[in-house]
């Protein structure tokens, strides 16, 4: 069994945990304004932003993956089952329509992990500099382009007045993927850790690496289980 790289473990769960403190924010802000944000400025920030460091770590771990496509398509599944209760949420008029998934953050990653042995072949500074293109453009696109489509929701130019609760498109995250895959090249040529000084077995580290190991079921099941605490309280 290969040893597993804590840090990266570590480092993913605090990433889940702040993910749920900002969905909680938005619930009690947003859902049931119990709380008022006078200066909503890192709450913003994070509903923003959350999301790109999950893309980062997972390009650094797909970068000494050996089975990326199996585990990108598990992730992508996991997305469209997002997609589907979303869907019946909206459709059995518990929510508005913005609450549907189209493509998130599960979607981006499945898709990225799934096209990683089509890139892997680059050399590493073709590498930064088709993630740096893809950042620019990404980031460009979404600011200036007016013409969209619903087909192109997965690359980040959808059709005008498009909404969701949760929208990773491609560009410009791919281009994030591909620098997380650069730095796993050159962080971790050797596949262990870059801290093994370190007791990774201390409470807080160990509580860290076990919601890392399990990110993705805590990120499937957290809304749900802030939902239903969210309702017995108030």
């Amino acid at each position: 069994m290969k040893k597993r790289i804590w840090e990266l473990d570590a480092l993913r769960g605090l990433l889940i945990l702040g993910m749920i403190a900002i969905h909680l924010t938005y619930d009690l802000v947003d859902l049931y304004r119990v709380v008022t944000l006078q200066n909503p400025f890192w709450y913003n920030l994070g509903t923003a932003w959350g999301g790109m460091p999950f893309v980062v770590i997972s390009g650094i771990c797909v970068s000494f993956s050996s089975r990326p496509v199996r585990r990108g398509a598990m992730v992508f599944g996991c997305g469209m089952l997002c997609t589907l209760v979303t869907a019946m949420m909206y459709l059995l008029n518990f929510s508005g329509k913005g609450i549907v998934i189209y493509f998130g953050i599960l979607h981006c990653l499945g898709v990225c992990m799934m096209l990683w042995p089509l890139l892997r072949r680059l050399r590493t500074p073709w590498l930064v500099l088709l993630g740096i293109a893809i950042i620019v453009f990404g980031l460009y696109a979404r600011a200036n382009l007016r013409i969209g489509s619903f087909l192109l929701v997965p690359l980040g130019i959808p059709n005008r007045g498009f909404s969701s609760s949760d929208y990773f498109p491609l560009l410009p995250n791919l281009g994030y993927f591909l620098l997380g895959a650069t730095l796993g090249r050159w962080l971790y040529p050797t596949r262990r850790s870059l801290l093994p000084q370190v007791n990774e077995n201390n409470l807080i580290l160990r509580f860290l690496g076990f919601c890392g190991r399990h990110s993705l079921l805590i990120y499937l099941i957290h809304q749900p289980v802030l939902a239903g605490l969210l309702a017995l309280i108030f």
